[in-house]
């Protein structure tokens, strides 16, 4: 079988058991954003520094491939992420942020390369819950129920981590001084 098949040449693409859109269709939108943040932690791994992490930033990329299939399924497809998985970051969350400093101020997304890249995931990842909330504004679309909340948290955990990948390496976070 080959890699490409010519069916999307003419700017749209099939859902899952479903029509045909454009390829600029708010579902392909968010589910594409979704895959993003899913590549963006994929490198985040290939970082030495970021062993710690590595089983859980795998088991998320598992679930973003979950939630990234019920966005390309229009209707009532089973869902794939429940509240137990918006719990179970939530619980990371909890770890990680128990180990820090609260926080006084706003911080810049700076530090550590490993910091800097767990920054980054969380703007796509905030980018990707936005396509979300927008799929879900459409009057005519349904969307996983714990799909926004999953990416909300999972912005929360990816800043946290950001921190805590500085504290590793005693960086200090950078406060946001306003011009």
């Amino acid at each position: 079988m080959k890699i490409y098949t010519k069916t999307g040449d003419a700017g749209e693409t099939g859902l899952f058991g479903g029509p045909r859109v454009r390829k600029d269709h708010a579902r392909i939108d968010a589910f594409g954003t979704v895959d993003e943040l899913n590549s963006h932690l994929g490198l985040l791994r290939t970082q030495a520094a970021a062993r710690p992490f590595d089983d859980l930033l795998r088991r998320i990329q598992c679930e973003l491939f979950d939630l990234g299939a019920e966005l390309a399924t229009p209707g009532d497809a089973a869902e794939r992420i429940g509240m137990q998985h918006v719990e179970a970051i939530e619980g990371a969350i909890d770890r990680y942020d128990e180990q820090l400093e609260p926080l006084k101020n706003f911080i810049l997304p700076t530090g550590t390369p490993l910091a800097a890249a767990f920054h980054v995931a969380r703007t796509v990842c905030r980018r990707a819950e936005r396509r979300v909330v927008s799929l879900a504004a459409q009057l005519d679309t349904v969307i996983p129920s714990n799909a926004i909340e999953y990416l909300n948290r999972l912005g929360d955990l990816l800043f946290v981590l950001a921190r805590f990948a500085n504290r590793q390496e005693n960086v200090a976070d950078d406060p946001w001084h306003p011009a």
